[in-house]
């Protein structure tokens, strides 16, 4: 049978409150590292791994509610890392990352997506590296970079920029598109 189910859920707020929060925090260390809060369900040998959701409750008056992800900054070595990763096919497909804005209402636009790098004072910027895995025994994957239609005004661009450089004597970045070449045996 069915385990039981535990909730942790603050109560509904009057009608001129707001409702409680709930805070998960580890203690702080002056030696070692501090604690970890981790979320796991458990594995199901003949069914369907359990999801783990996080979602945001809507507004009928204001701006919805955000999610934050942010990992820790560190003052003399390199800060914390976020790592996004689907699940293993073992024996078939491997799990797929959908980041996307959903469609916009009738009076506004869709949201952005942005993906970008820090500055730095002292050396190369971070870069931004989208590719597929090899294929042993079949195609390599593809990248699709496409602009939605439209119905009024002139299509999306797609602009691809080099770097500029302000030193002496130094060329800006170049765009480099390169097709490979195709071996037989």
């Amino acid at each position: 049978s069915t385990s039981g189910r535990v909730v942790l859920k603050s109560t509904n707020a009057g009608t001129l409150g707001v409702s409680g929060s709930l805070q998960f925090a580890s203690g702080t260390t002056s030696s070692g590292a501090s604690g970890k809060i981790k979320f796991d369900t458990g594995a199901a040998t003949n069914g369907v791994g359990g999801a783990i959701i996080l979602s945001v409750g809507a507004s009928s008056t204001d701006i919805g509610g955000n999610i934050l992800l942010n990992s820790g900054n560190s003052a003399v070595k390199t800060g914390g890392l976020v790592s996004l990763s689907s699940g293993t096919g073992i024996a078939t497909t491997s799990g797929q990352i959908n980041l996307y804005s959903p469609n916009a209402g009738t009076l506004g636009v869709s949201g952005k997506l942005s993906f970008n790098t820090g500055t730095t004072s002292s050396g190369t910027s971070g870069m931004i590296s989208v590719a597929t895995g090899s294929a042993t025994n079949g195609k390599g994957g593809m990248l699709l970079l496409s602009v939605g239609s439209g119905n009024t005004g002139t299509g999306g661009d797609i602009t691809m920029t080099a770097g500029e450089t302000t030193a002496d004597s130094v060329s800006g970045g170049s765009v480099n598109v390169v097709a490979r070449a195709g071996t037989s045996n």
